[in-house]
């Protein structure tokens, strides 16, 4: 009873850090994003009134839940506003910059095995062949990843998770929903992210680590991302800030999807009629 009891205290921990990691991810890409046009794809939306494109993208539906969604989103910048940013200014005024590279790049080898057993998911064996080896590469010559030697050698993968393969087997439409926390998704990505934490957390596999390490080994690795992308997060300014980081992020997960072959409305073939001037 006392081990069920354990593993009980062990699964709800687990789902805590799985929601606040959550809100970490779509933080980041909050600031990840770009200040691109995003002009294509888009639809009117109910409180913006902003007009878009009269063809969507098959990856770019409507906003059902926008009322909901705002909220949530309101809700999540001022829980980063107030804990998270804080947080992560203090973390990256106290770490060394050579250290802080290394913290990043260990975590980003441990991620490198939800992008590989994705891409075998996939069919994507090439890109699970280079992924395999910049783990190998990482782990052995890295120092366990603290130095990114893969890259040095040519190997580059793309990264992939549970999402993008629930995608490629053809749930490809999912409502965009904002959620406590978790902030901008789908309901196809989000139930996508939790098949990531629960089934390809590497750090589940070592048992010389116990839970409460682990826990702060995510709490690390949250903070170090959102401290890593301090500099970038100027870029969604002004606006209507819900709806650019709507069809940012929904654009952005089609790139990824498609593995970045995304049809161009200007493409070479449109401008056949310009022959001759």
């Amino acid at each position: 009873m006392a081990g069920l009891k354990d593993k009980g205290c062990s699964k709800l921990a687990r789902g805590l850090w799985l929601l606040f990691a959550g809100f970490c991810m779509n933080v980041s890409f909050l600031a990840q994003a770009d200040d691109s046009d995003v002009a294509y794809g888009q639809h009117i939306s109910k409180e913006s009134g902003v007009a878009d494109s009269e063809e969507p993208s098959a990856f770019l539906l409507e906003d059902p839940y926008e009322s909901f969604n705002r909220s949530m989103f309101s809700f999540n910048e001022s829980a980063d506003k107030y804990i998270l940013k804080p947080v992560a200014k203090t973390y990256q005024f106290i770490t060394p910059r050579f250290l802080d590279q290394g913290i990043t790049n260990v975590f980003d080898n441990l991620d490198d095995v939800e992008t590989f057993f994705n891409s075998l998911l996939q069919g994507k064996f090439h890109n699970a062949t280079v992924t395999l080896n910049r783990i190998i590469y990482n782990t052995v010559f890295g120092l366990g990843g603290f130095f990114d030697v893969a890259t040095s050698f040519g190997l580059v993968n793309d990264e992939e998770d549970f999402g993008q393969t629930l995608a490629v087997w053809g749930y490809e439409q999912s409502d965009y929903l904002v959620l406590p926390f978790f902030g901008p998704s789908t309901f196809r990505d989000f139930g996508g992210f939790l098949v990531d934490g629960y089934y390809f957390d590497p750090l589940d596999e070592i048992d010389d680590i116990d839970d409460s390490e682990k826990t702060a080994l995510t709490a690390l690795k949250l903070i170090d991302k959102r401290a890593d992308l301090l500099a970038a997060e100027n870029l969604f300014t002004g606006g209507d800030r819900y709806a650019l980081l709507r069809s940012a992020f929904l654009q952005n997960r089609e790139f990824l999807i498609k593995d970045g072959e995304i049809d161009d409305s200007f493409a070479e073939d449109d401008f056949e009629m310009l022959d001759g001037f």
